[in-house]
């Protein structure tokens, strides 16, 4: 185990798979003490014994985000076991089958703006008066490249990662004098489970365009850290292999 992170805490939302399971995993493996979540509790169980393995405290919480009690729970969970969080990680999304918006079933559309927007508000939220009263805090919210534009089939997905790059400007101003950096992370097409099933496509061994987990996680990394004292209300591109102007094929990394 390094050291670069020891006797932070660290929330990581959507922690079971891809970019938040590799998040967690190197916060872990940094020093952090982590607190995950997720829907499963076989998948949060096994990074839980990752987590375990290098030797950090990690304390992990079964939630759907998209009911608002289960953000209350989350933020009371790590501020009893831990009692503080030094660092909030907003990455639980829903990645939704292409569709236009006359064909989205309502209660689906509720819950793509609940689970990829309204937790991470709400969790923010409710972390933010502990993180102000000491003085020092670093959030960040994943986006997407779909953020930066819309498209053909994409509306709630794109529309929810545009709303975290405003949430993300919005609440870097109102917190900046508090000490607390709040950035944004807007990744291309990453080999996640999550994006194989949505775009029917194969990883990255046979998909060239796909950027691995750890990348995104290493770049949380560096935005979580001293290093990176300087960078608030920002939005960084992270497009690997991805065409962000010219290509609009999804097997090829536009979410």
């Amino acid at each position: 185990m390094n050291s670069s992170f020891k006797n932070k805490v660290v929330v990581v939302t959507g922690a079971t798979k891809g970019i938040g399971r590799a998040t967690a995993i190197a916060f872990a493996r940094e020093g952090a003490s982590v607190l995950a979540t997720g829907r499963t509790g076989d998948e949060l169980d096994s990074v839980s014994k990752t987590i375990k393995r290098l030797g950090s405290k990690i304390v992990s919480v079964q939630a759907d985000l998209s009911k608002e009690e289960n953000i209350e729970k989350i933020a009371k969970t790590a501020l009893d076991e831990f009692g503080h969080v030094d660092i909030l990680i907003n990455n639980a999304a829903i990645i939704h089958k292409s569709q236009n918006l006359v064909d989205f079933d309502v209660d689906e559309l509720k819950m793509v703006f609940k689970v990829n927007l309204l937790s991470s508000v709400l969790l923010t939220k409710a972390l933010l008066p502990d993180m102000i009263r000491r003085k020092y805090g670093k959030i960040i919210n994943i986006s997407s490249i779909g953020g930066q534009r819309g498209g053909k089939g994409r509306s709630a997905y794109r529309m929810t990662k545009a709303a975290l790059i405003n949430f993300t400007e919005s609440i870097a101003a109102e917190v900046n004098l508090h000490g607390i950096s709040v950035n944004c992370i807007c990744p291309g097409g990453t080999d996640t489970e999550g994006f194989r099933s949505a775009f029917n496509t194969p990883n990255i061994e046979h998909n060239k365009h796909l950027m691995k987990p750890e990348e995104i996680s290493d770049l949380i990394l560096f935005l979580s850290s001293e290093k990176a004292s300087s960078i608030t209300g920002t939005s960084i591109n992270a497009y690997g292999q991805t065409n962000p102007i010219f290509d609009s094929d999804p097997s090829k990394g536009k979410v």
